[in-house]
């Protein structure tokens, strides 16, 4: 059995999907879900209920606090924390679970962007985001990753913090943690050019409070050097980069102004992905 904790606030549009999804071909026994409706004012909670998840429900809106709660509901070891908006089948799940087996403190699938109904320019910049972050794909931006009991205690009890999924790609180091190839999950990004630019400078500002935490990443920052390398290579066009580094700029300057705001530790879902 695998224990998975889905936080949801909202998600009437997608959570039956999410779960059709995963118990699809899973055996009698071999799932333990618990889906966290925090602050819904939808039917979030019926629907989970309707596909025979057990659901916690709760008034306190916030994603760190519900997975604490989903958390505590769990029967067993490993835990997959799924987000209610991603699709991960049964196949990938089995081979995340085999990677824990084999040692792995945590592990997460490879995304895979769904860009229907995704605008040009934001395409343009999750193409290029995606290609410069091939080869160091870690625990963030996959919308799924599993713990094993070991992994489970250098997280939980899981901090109030903006990025969870930041927090627990840095609580393990490159040789404890595993991208699984042959695990997928779909991702749907940011649809629109305002969206991506509110998600990244809540990225921006999730990181900093990380690092203010003491959990600094261990990679390094991605650089203007890498992008121009892979637009030399022609894996990257020119037009692509050009939107890609425009967005960057503008989520750094809407970061910079809710630090001034103080509104830098609101997060709220992409309602533009649903």
């Amino acid at each position: 059995m695998v224990s998975v904790v889905v936080a949801a606030h909202d998600e009437e549009a997608v959570i039956a999907r999410c779960l059709r999804s995963l118990t699809s071909g899973a055996k009698p026994g071999e799932l333990d879900i618990i889906v966290v409706a925090n602050a819904c004012g939808d039917r979030t909670a019926q629907i989970a209920r309707a596909e025979r998840a057990r659901v916690v429900e709760t008034p306190v809106a916030g994603k760190a606090h519900a997975l604490g709660l989903g958390d505590a509901e769990c029967r067993t070891f490993p835990r997959l924390y799924l987000d209610a908006d991603v699709d991960l089948d049964m196949v990938s799940l089995r081979r995340m679970l085999t990677a824990i087996e084999r040692g792995a403190l945590a592990c997460s699938p490879v995304p895979e962007y769904d860009l229907s109904g995704v605008s040009g320019v934001a395409a343009r910049f999750h193409r290029v985001f995606d290609r410069l972050i091939a080869g160091r794909r870690g625990l963030s931006g996959t919308g799924a990753y599993m713990l094993s009991k070991e992994g489970h205690g250098r997280v939980f009890p899981l901090p109030p913090v903006t990025s969870d999924d930041g927090w627990v790609h840095r609580s393990f180091s490159a040789s404890e943690r595993q991208s699984v190839e042959g695990a997928r999950s779909v991702v749907r990004p940011a649809r629109t050019v305002g969206a991506v630019i509110r998600r990244r400078a809540r990225v921006r500002l999730g990181n900093r409070e990380l690092d203010l935490l003491g959990r600094k990443a261990e990679e390094p920052s991605l650089g203007l050097g890498q992008l121009v390398t892979l637009v030399r290579q022609r894996q990257v066009r020119v037009l692509d980069s050009l939107c890609f580094l425009v967005v960057l700029l503008a989520d750094k300057v809407v970061a910079r102004w809710r630090r001034i705001r103080g509104t830098d530790a609101d997060w709220s879902a992409d309602r533009s992905s649903r």
